[in-house]
This record gives structure tokens, C-alpha cells and sequence, in this order.
């Protein structure tokens, strides 16, 4: 093990902390500014490592790094038929004794004065505010680091220059053999027609070629048959003709799927790095979301994958899920690979947006204990709120959701387990990005 994996190991672990102590100031900056009492703020989970008081918060950091809290008091509210003079009989239903056990955690830290500061107080919208702030932290970290890459680096551009122009056409077995052309291989379309490297595509099929991905789409959807381009060569407009082949190629829009038969010409493109507009990092990020969402919905069969991989050999899908560890062993392998600095930063930087979009779109699942169950209780208490004051009806009580804590449990089973099994794949059969 090289110097470099360990500190590309250190440095995605030091960032990765770094993105959660910010979720966790997402939650602590709202709280405080609507007057919830917080009384703890903490990166890690487990016995403390360094804590100082400030008020009335203690900050600190733990040593389990898988995480990070803050503890607001009153998170959840205590039964509205209580009286405060009286003792609470416990019911020996062991879901009931969960709800009502979650009750007296959530209200013994409860001060004389702080009445009005607990959270379940609170207005539904400050309780949706305080929640979704941590999630919130993550995109805007994300669009952040996104933006350094994109507006800042700039990203690999395919421009209507044509860079290379193959000879022949052979298929992948053929060239595995030989990859020089000989008399017996087929020239390519590109070739035949009298393509050069330097062209400039300036239109396909009269059509005009705005970018490299609109002349491949044409190019494909055209099949089979003779094709007009014009081109710019050393400032001369010249017309050449290809006959296009049919080729089985890669789908453009879905990864892995093979589209049959789609035309096929026979030239590269010229590859600039180009610097990007805060508008296409919005727009990178968007696409993200929805795949990173789509994923989400995946995770159960994801889940799957990573259970034959650890146990049957199988080999890790780079697009399923990974824990802090197989994340720690990829910056490790960015640091320690060949690759230009310049390169190994921004596939550092890639993996770190990634991560925190990940973790606020997880956060937002609507179920406790993430924060999504939290403020799908706020929305569901304005909701309740909103019908009785145009109904004209009571105010509604807070929405309770204690109620839902045994389903919390279980869900939280769920999560260990699963965290477990991808800190074990992790280590037994990690992701590998040079394979």
C-alpha cells in the first residue's frame, strides 16, 4: 500500500466528515434562529472524543465516524389526554411501551421555562425548515463542488472536429487479433469517403451539425446507406459522400443496451477541456438527482447484487451502492493511479458532490428516522392544520409521531444490516475503478 492510497484514503474520510459536520449545522443554524433549545452537536456516534460547552450547546466529535447528530429537546410531543399532576401508567404491549418509553426520552430533558422552546411547539413550516436544513447543506455542498469541476476545471468536450479516421473496420474480436488494418479488412465509410483528420463537420445529412452527439445521433438513425457531409478543411467547404454500414454500437442513452444495425461512419471526435456556466452545473446536477433517485428506488435489488458479490464472488456493479469503506478504498486508488494531478482532483472532487447528493436525497426519504420522516410529519401536520382552519373545525393536536416508532425500529434494523453487508463486500470484494 502506497503513501498516496493512504492519503487519498484520509483525505475522501476528512471531506466525507466535513460534509456531515455541515449537515448537521443545516439542522443547528434553523433551530437555533426559530428558538429550539439545542443541547448537543456532534460528529460521530459513541463515547466522546472532544466536546466543549458554548452556551447552552456541547460540541464535540466522537470517535465511531459513521455520522453525526444534533439533540433538540421536545422532538416528540407527549399525549394530549396527559395531566402533568399525575403519574403514566406503562403499557406492557411491547409497541406501546416503545411509544411510550420514546416519549419520556423526548421530554425528560425539558427545562422550566423551555416550554415554549421544544420542538414539537414549533409551527409545522419551522418544523419542515429545521429537517429538511441538513438534506439542504448536501445539495448546496454538492452544487458547490460540482460547480469547482465543471466552472472551474471545465469537463472533456466532443467538438464536430473530426481527430481520427480509421482505415478499416474490424469488429472487437478481430481487432483483439490484429489491430492493424491489412488488404483483406474493409476500408471504413470515413476513409472511403475522404475524411482527414482536422475536418469540421459543418453539416450531416443537411442537417446542421451544432454538436458532436447530434452528428452520432443522425449518423445512427440514418442506417445503412450513402450520406452527404459538409466540411470545413483548412477554411475550404468541401461536400464528401460516405456510405455508412451497419454497426451494433452501444445505446447512447442507455448504458449497457446494444442498439442493432444503426449506421456507422468511422471517425473520432477532438476532445477539448471546456469550462461549463453555473447554468449546465445546474443542469449536471439535475440530471444527477433524477439518476442518483432512480438508483434510490433500486436499492433493495442494488442490495442484492452487493450479497453475490460478497458472498458468491461476483463482480461489484460500479453504478450499486458502497459503503464509507469501499468510498475510502476509491480515493485511495485516484491518489495512488498514474493519472495527471489535475485529473486525480477532479475525480476527487466528483466522488465528494456525489456523495453528498447521495446522502441528502437518502435523507429525504420519507421515513424515520431519517429526516424525511420528520418533515413528512411537519407537511402532514400543516396539511391536518390547513383542512381544520378552512373547515372551520378545532386546531388539530401535533402530529405524533411516536406512533410510527416501531416501524422506525425496524427500519433502522434494516439499515444496519444493510451497512453492515456493504462494509463487509467493501473489504472482500471492494469496487475497483481500474478493475
Amino acid at each position: 500500500m502506497s503513501w498516496l492510497y493512504v492519503i487519498g484514503i484520509v483525505g475522501f474520510f476528512l471531506g466525507l466528515m466535513a460534509s456531515i459536520a455541515l449537515h448537521e449545522i443545516g439542522h443547528l443554524l434553523p433551530a437555533k434562529l426559530f428558538g429550539v433549545r439545542v443541547t448537543q452537536y456532534m460528529v460521530g456516534f459513541g463515547p466522546t472524543m472532544w466536546s466543549r460547552r458554548k452556551g447552552e450547546t456541547e460540541y464535540g466529535i466522537k470517535w465511531i465516524p459513521l455520522g453525526g447528530y444534533i439533540r433538540m429537546i421536545g422532538m416528540l410531543p407527549p399525549r394530549p389526554t396527559d395531566d402533568p399532576t399525575k403519574l403514566r401508567s406503562v403499557s406492557t404491549g411491547p409497541w406501546q411501551g416503545l411509544i411510550e418509553n420514546a416519549r419520556e426520552v423526548a421530554l425528560e430533558e425539558v427545562r422550566p421555562g423551555d416550554e415554549d422552546r421544544v420542538f414539537y411547539r414549533k409551527p409545522w413550516w419551522q418544523k419542515v425548515i429545521v429537517m429538511s436544513g441538513g438534506p439542504a447543506m448536501n445539495f448546496v455542498l454538492a452544487f458547490i463542488l460540482f460547480g469547482v469541476v465543471l466552472m472551474g476545471f471545465g469537463i472533456q468536450v466532443s467538438k464536430t472536429q473530426v481527430a481520427g479516421v480509421p482505415a478499416c473496420v474490424k469488429t472487437t474480436a478481430e481487432y483483439a487479433k490484429n489491430p492493424d488494418c491489412t488488404a483483406a479488412d474493409k476500408p471504413s465509410p470515413a476513409a472511403a469517403a475522404g475524411f482527414k483528420p482536422g475536418d469540421k463537420i459543418l453539416s450531416a445529412a443537411g442537417k446542421p451539425a451544432t454538436t458532436w452527439e447530434a452528428v452520432t445521433r443522425d449518423i445512427r438513425a440514418h442506417g445503412p446507406g450513402p450520406v452527404t457531409f459538409e466540411v470545413d478543411r483548412a477554411g475550404q467547404k468541401l461536400t464528401l459522400t460516405a456510405n455508412l454500414i451497419a454497426q451494433d454500437r452501444e445505446s447512447l442513452d442507455e448504458p449497457g443496451k446494444i442498439d442493432k444495425g444503426v449506421g456507422y461512419l468511422g471517425i473520432s471526435p477532438t476532445v477539448v477541456m471546456e469550462k461549463q456556466s453555473i447554468g449546465a452545473v445546474g443542469s449536471h446536477m439535475w440530471d444527477l438527482t433524477a439518476a442518483t433517485a432512480g438508483s434510490l428506488l433500486r436499492f433493495p435489488q442494488k442490495m442484492v447484487g452487493v450479497w453475490h458479490a460478497a458472498f458468491s464472488g461476483e463482480e461489484r456493479d460500479l453504478n450499486g451502492p458502497i459503503g464509507i469503506i469501499g468510498a475510502g478504498r476509491i480515493g485511495g486508488e485516484i491518489a495512488s493511479s498514474s493519472a495527471p494531478l489535475e485529473n486525480k482532483v477532479v475525480v476527487f472532487i466528483n466522488l465528494l458532490a456525489g456523495f453528498n447528493l447521495a446522502i441528502g436525497l437518502f435523507n429525504l426519504v420519507p421515513l424515520l428516522p431519517l429526516d424525511g420522516g420528520h418533515v413528512a410529519g411537519g407537511l402532514w401536520e400543516g396539511l391536518k392544520r390547513g383542512f381544520a382552519r378552512v373547515a372551520r373545525r378545532p386546531t388539530p393536536g401535533y402530529v405524533d409521531i411516536a406512533k410510527a416508532l416501531p416501524l422506525t425500529y425496524a427500519i433502522a434494523f434494516v439499515m444496519i444490516i444493510s451497512a453492515g453487508l456493504l462494509m463487509y463486500a467493501d473489504l472482500v470484494n471492494p469496487v475497483r475503478l481500474s478493475g
